[in-house]
């Protein structure tokens, strides 16, 4: 079975599938490195607009797979980073490297050029809690769950970019009480503390998070790139100074293309506008 399915729409939206129900989509080494080269293949792909993410069968992700046998563990894609996991002989530095190699796969979803769409149709939990944190939005089946379970295991709940992403999502004290805690919890709390912006029947978020994808491929795509790339900046902006020269550079250099042109033309017009590619 392969760990990770992508298909294009017909309008260049990517939908990567963790394909992995029997094991609950747990994130292997192998399923690991198999997303890196996925996203790093997106990420060289410009006519791609945006990515959704979502699990096969029940679940959308279950986190770290606490029951790989070698043969899940025998593919990290060749990097060096693998290559290093490989080789150690410490358990405890190659446990970091691992820790290292699944941390920089959520870091690299919440860098990617494209919008990211969670489309959460099942189980959430540690990992892949991370792993719908790192999106930029997030929808969720009405049997979706939720939880920084770690906790639960005696380490630390703040992983994977959990401690960086919750709280700026749905504040410090809520962040505080889930993360203490480690509770489960469901789609019906996710969207009233505002972490899924709309739940769903079972078996139909993924077309919800399309519609969105969609919604948001209509605009310029350097547009969607510098709002997203702006926005993340700006949250962790030391003043609201340094976020107005942010914004301020990235207006001028958006004008400088002749989308602000195009869109005033095509209004007059009474068309859609025909936006440059990247």
């Amino acid at each position: 079975m392969v760990a990770i399915e992508t298909t294009t729409t017909d309008d260049d939206i990517s939908v990567i599938t963790i394909n992995r129900p029997d094991r609950r989509n747990a994130l292997s080494a192998n399923t690991l490195g198999a997303l890196h080269r996925v996203l790093d293949a997106i990420a060289s792909q410009p006519q791609v607009r945006a990515v959704v993410i979502t699990g096969a069968g029940s679940a959308f992700c279950s986190g770290a797979d606490m029951k790989a046998t070698p043969e899940d563990m025998n593919d990290t894609s060749g990097t060096p980073t693998g290559e290093l996991a490989r080789s150690v002989q410490s358990t405890i530095t190659r446990n970091f490297v691992m820790q290292e190699y699944m941390a920089g796969l959520f870091e690299k979803v919440h860098r990617l050029r494209q919008p990211v769409i969670a489309a959460v149709n099942g189980a959430a939990h540690g990992g892949g809690f991370a792993l719908s944190l790192a999106c930029d939005i997030r929808f969720a089946a009405r049997s979706a769950s939720f939880g920084a379970v770690f906790i639960k295991r005696g380490v630390s709940a703040c992983d994977m970019g959990t401690s960086y992403h919750l709280p700026r999502l749905v504040g410090a004290s809520r962040s505080a009480e889930l993360l203490l805690t480690g509770r489960v919890f469901d789609a019906v709390e996710a969207e009233r503390i505002g972490l899924v912006l709309d739940v769903v029947d079972d078996g139909s978020v993924l077309e919800r998070a399309l519609v969105t994808a969609r919604e948001i491929a209509t605009n310029s795509p350097l547009a969607v790139w510098m709002t997203k790339e702006t926005m993340w900046q700006t949250v962790d902006s030391p003043s609201l100074r340094h976020a107005l020269d942010l914004e301020n550079r990235t207006q001028i250099m958006c004008t400088a293309t002749g989308e602000l042109t195009e869109a005033f033309t095509s209004f007059r017009e009474g068309r859609t506008p025909s936006w440059n590619p990247l």
